[in-house]
């Protein structure tokens, strides 16, 4: 039996900003000290007279990205999701959301597996802070592959762009064959007693939670939505038609995330229920990021939990 796969999707960012810096001479990438972690350090090194570290100050990092986006480069703004969400939002909000500006923010990080770096740095609020900004689109892939095309598919977008992305390797999904598209959630597995809608690392979570609801003769329907912003309707509302009850996954605060985007749609569109999954109310702590995601919540187990809840109220 062969190995499954690994990638952390902050690897896949940092190769696609490598091939695409080879193909775009207008591409620069900026950092805020963190190049080895953000993987942005692989553009460095290939090429390094359009790599720019401004040093440990987000907020300058945002305003530098939005006067080179202006002059017609393609920008890359990179940095922990906590500070680039979190600290610079003001000049995300301003400076590149306001007027509109094609700068990509490379957030890496991201989520409560980011693990022994605890609470202050497990960001699990930026999904709810991007999606107030008018105009913003974020992007949070399942894997390796997917990242590295959305990216690509990122650099041609009109407007700003939030990429999410996490410090844990996680299997691959998908394959050579596979075709990203931008707001468009891809369906994993047909299933027609609920529906799992997960996003980024929880898509395999949501696949095992699936086989388990499998062996107790329930058959769960698995999208993966890799754009939040702008949701995919049409298909939250087909799913929703068909099987009558939505489980969400998402390895962020059940408060104005990706859950809270679903049950925000299908309330006005297609009244079913509607269970979420993700971190409660509460920060993180520290520890190893398997356990972190299990004593969270955050694990196929409990998303099955879920989906035989909400089945319940159908």
């Amino acid at each position: 039996m062969s190995e499954i796969k690994k990638t952390a999707t902050r690897d896949a960012y940092g190769q696609a900003l490598v091939d695409m810096g080879a193909q775009d001479p207008k591409l620069i990438v900026l950092d805020a000290d963190l190049a080895a972690a953000t993987k942005t350090g692989m553009f460095k090194k290939a090429c390094p007279e359009r790599f720019f570290d401004v040093g440990i100050a987000e907020c300058n990092l945002m305003g530098v990205a939005a006067g080179l986006a202006t002059m017609g480069f393609t920008v890359f703004a990179s940095s922990f999701a906590m500070f680039a969400a979190g600290r610079a939002f003001e000049q995300v909000r301003n400076s590149i959301g306001y007027p509109h500006l094609p700068v990509k923010i490379g957030a890496t990080h991201a989520g409560i597996s980011v693990g022994e770096d605890g609470a202050s740095h497990q960001c699990c609020e930026d999904i709810a802070l991007m999606r107030t900004i008018p105009g913003m689109t974020i992007i949070n892939p399942a894997d390796g592959p997917e990242a590295y095309q959305a990216v690509m598919a990122a650099a041609k977008l009109d407007g700003p762009v939030y990429l999410r992305f996490g410090r844990l390797a996680v299997p691959h999904i998908f394959g050579d064959s596979y075709k990203f598209e931008l707001g468009r959630a891809v369906q994993l597995r047909e299933g027609g007693d609920v529906t799992i809608a997960a996003t980024g690392l929880m898509v395999n979570e949501a696949l095992i939670a699936a086989e388990l609801l499998a062996d107790e003769g329930i058959h769960a329907r698995v999208l993966n939505f890799h754009t939040i912003k702008p949701l995919d309707g049409a298909s939250l509302s087909l799913a929703a038609a068909q099987t009558g009850a939505i489980v969400t996954a998402e390895e962020h605060s059940v408060i104005g995330g990706f859950g809270a985007a679903v049950a925000e749609y299908l309330s006005e569109t297609m009244p079913v229920p509607v269970l979420r999954v993700g971190v409660e109310d509460v920060f993180g702590a520290s520890g190893p990021a398997a356990e972190m995601l299990r004593v969270y919540g955050l694990d196929a187990a409990h998303i099955a939990a879920k989906a035989r809840q909400a089945i319940a109220l159908r």
